[in-house]
This record gives C-alpha cells, sequence and structure tokens, in this order.
C-alpha cells in the first residue's frame, strides 16, 4: 500500500491498550543504586522521634507518618502507621529507574505517594513491562523499552511515558492485547504471533509521536520475520539477556583498565581511544562511541547513570546516607550498561531498513478497524480484576474481596 502515512499506523495504545501512569514516589530516598544504604535510611528514619522523623521522612499531603494505607501487592510489608514504626526495614527490591538504570526500591507502601497497586499485582515471573518513553521533539532514541522488573516509568527528559504490562493477569496470563488482535495477525500472516511476538515488533518497528508511539504493521510475512528476528533481539539485550549476560566479542570487550577512584567527580569520554574516564585516574576502554553517545528521549543513558550515583545530596537528609566510596557492584553495572548500548547501537542500521519496507504492505489503524480490532472495547483499557486471596489493608485490617 504505497503511500502510507506515518500516521495511519495504529497507536500502540490501541494494540496494548491497558496502560499505567508511572510511579510518583513523592521522595527520593526509598529508592537508590545500593540496597544497603536504603536500610541505612530505614534505620536513621526510625531512631528518629517526633519533628526529628516527620522532618526525615519528608510528608506530602499524600504520605504523613499517619498515613493509613493497604499493603503493598506481592509484598508482606507492614501496614501500621509509620509514626508508630520501630521494626525492620522491608527487603529492597530491583525496580527500573528511568532508561537502563536498575536500582533499588523499599516496596512499602506507606513510603509511596502513587505507587501504582495495578502494577505490583500484576509484577513477576513471566510478566514484562513495555515502558513507553515521553516524546520530545527531534530527540533521539528510542520510543519504547522493555524491562523485566517493574518500571518506575521515569523518562529522563521529565516528559512522562505509560508503563504497559505485557499480560493482564500474574504469571503470564491474559496477554495484554486489543481484543482480536493476535488472531487477526496470525491470518494474515499465515503463522502464529503471540503477545511477545508483538511486543518485540513493537520494539523494532515503533516511532514516538506526539500522539503517542505508533507501529507500523506489515501484512508481508517475509518483512514480520525480519522485524520479528530483530525485535527479538532488542527484547533480549533490553532485558539483559534474559539470565545469560549479553557480551561483545574478544577485542570490543570493555575492560577496567585503571582502577575507578573511590570518588569519582566527572565522566568524560576520548573518542579517538575509546576511553571512558571515570574521575581523575579511572579508565574503562574500549567503550564504542555509540554507547557513549545513546540516547532515550535526548538524554545521554551513561551520563544520566553516572550523575544518579555521584551527585550531591542535600546533608542532614536521608538521601545524604549512601556509600562513602565508588562500589564493585557499580562497576560492573557500568561495564554491563556500555556493553547492552554499544549491542543496540549496532542494530540501528538493520531498524532503519525495516522501516523503510514498512510501506509496501502496511496494515493501518483503518484495516485494523475494517477488520473489527478497532476500536478496542473499554474494559480492554483497565485492569482485570486479579484479587485472588486477601491483601491487608491500613493498620492490618484485611481489605474486602
Amino acid at each position: 500500500m504505497p503511500g502510507v502515512t506515518h500516521d495511519e499506523a495504529p497507536l500502540l495504545a490501541d494494540l496494548m491498550p491497558w496502560s499505567v501512569a508511572p510511579l510518583r514516589p513523592g521522595r527520593g530516598w526509598p529508592m537508590g543504586p545500593d540496597a544497603a544504604s536504603l536500610k541505612a535510611r530505614w534505620d536513621a528514619l526510625v531512631r528518629a522521634e517526633g519533628p526529628a522523623r516527620e522532618a526525615l521522612f519528608r510528608p506530602t499531603r499524600t504520605r504523613t507518618l499517619h498515613t493509613a494505607v493497604a499493603q503493598l501487592p506481592g509484598h508482606p510489608g507492614r501496614t501500621g502507621r509509620l509514626a508508630r514504626e520501630s521494626g525492620p526495614c522491608p527487603e529492597p527490591v530491583r525496580v527500573l529507574h528511568g532508561p537502563f538504570d536498575e536500582q533499588w526500591l523499599i516496596p512499602d507502601h506507606r513510603l509511596l505517594d502513587i505507587a501504582r497497586p495495578e502494577l505490583w499485582r500484576v509484577a513477576g515471573e513471566g510478566q514484562v513491562f513495555a515502558v513507553e518513553q515521553g516524546h520530545v521533539p527531534g530527540a533521539r532514541g528510542p520510543a519504547v523499552l522493555a524491562s523485566g522488573v517493574l518500571p518506575d516509568g521515569r523518562s529522563p527528559a521529565g516528559r512522562p511515558g505509560r508503563v504497559r504490562p505485557l499480560f493482564r493477569r500474574p504469571g503470564g496470563l491474559e496477554p495484554n492485547v486489543a481484543p482480536g488482535l493476535l488472531a487477526h495477525l496470525s491470518g494474515v500472516l499465515g503463522q502464529q504471533v503471540t503477545a511477545r511476538d508483538l511486543l518485540a515488533w513493537v520494539l523494532a518497528a515503533g516511532t514516538g509521536s506526539a500522539a503517542g508511539c505508533r507501529v507500523p504493521l506489515t501484512a508481508d510475512a517475509g518483512v514480520w520475520a525480519r522485524g520479528l528476528a530483530l525485535g527479538q533481539r532488542l527484547l533480549w539485550l533490553q532485558l539483559r539477556g534474559d539470565g545469560e549476560r549479553p557480551k561483545l566479542p574478544g577485542g570490543r570487550r570493555p575492560y577496567v583498565r585503571a582502577p575507578l577512584p573511590a570518588r569519582p567527580a566527572a565522566l568524560a569520554y576520548d573518542a579517538d581511544e575509546e576511553v571512558l574516564r571515570v574521575g581523575e585516574e579511572g579508565v574503562v576502554s574500549p567503550v564504542a562511541r555509540q554507547a557513549w553517545e545513546y540516547e532515550v528521549s535526548g538524554v545521554r543513558v551513561v551520563e544520566r547513570w553516572f550523575a544518579l550515583r555521584t551527585e550531591a545530596a542535600e546533608a542532614g537528609t536521608l538521601e545524604a546516607i549512601r556509600p562513602g566510596a565508588w562500589t564493585r557492584a557499580w562497576t560492573s553495572e557500568l561495564l554491563e550498561l556500555v556493553t547492552v548500548l554499544a549491542l543496540l547501537a549496532e542494530l540501528r542500521p538493520e531498524q532503519a531498513g525495516l522501516t523503510a519496507s514498512l510501506d509496501a504492505a502496511a496494515l493501518t489503524a483503518g484495516d485494523l478497524r475494517r477488520a473489527g480490532v478497532l476500536p478496542v472495547p473499554d474494559t480492554a483499557r483497565r485492569p482485570a480484576s486479579v484479587l485472588d486471596h486477601h491483601e491487608e489493608g491500613p493498620d492490618g485490617q484485611f481489605a474486602l474481596l
């Protein structure tokens, strides 16, 4: 179908209709790049009393030391008032804090202004989250990223997108896909199309727009196969190998060539030498230029990742409780980050070639309307009812089913 315009491609909002807005923690101290600091912050909070505890907590209109809230789904956190709390810190969990940055979070509903319980209910084994990035006109970078851990949905440019779970129920059940879409695509392409296949295609073909991410579809089985293979590679990399660490070929694999200093203050890159300088003395190389320059919503990923671990915190706050020196874990995470970004950047020419081949047999939003796939029913845009067990309510009471 020659002449198809970008605006005729269906929106991701219609293909994966249930979405959730980003989390709104309301305070920064319950999240950080190392779990030990979060436990130390909690201990400092519960040791403080009266006005001192309140000042450390940083109350908002939504959360104070006396706010009564239900238990965070899937986590055995306490629900008594924080003003009376004296117990140990809930075990921190991994979350995605913006693009490619896995950090730690204290999973306690009392600490989070808007925790999005509906996301926590469906997180876990079998789930993958598509995170639509905030659109910044003219900015480089992917329109959608995938995460296996619960994402907070933050955009590095400050323009929030949406979080779209791949499945509407725990355990990878009930795809979050427009009803009839997978069957329609399977019939048109002559092969079975799964929800994970659709997500892989979204990563390969999705593009940003002011209206939201648009996803060009195709009726050409050959083009689909090429885009699916590309998308599966993108998904594998973004999920950090799904348990198998991604690696660059020998000779291009980054190593620490000079030890990183205890308190690196700046990050710099030498494109000619492919050297990443961490502080005045630390050296990591080789680091591909494409990895250093990799952007999401117009913000360089590596620079943002480093800044979130080295920027000064206000003295006397819980955020100021942090490692006294650069950690070995951060060095390992930095090496993995530049590896993943380099491998993703290598796929850009293939993505550009896929985009150029999509017009010939495009499936437009109009085609999906004629097939009865669009518009999606309102029920598909709302979360499924997944409350199949008692969840503890405020002050230890149980929520009614």
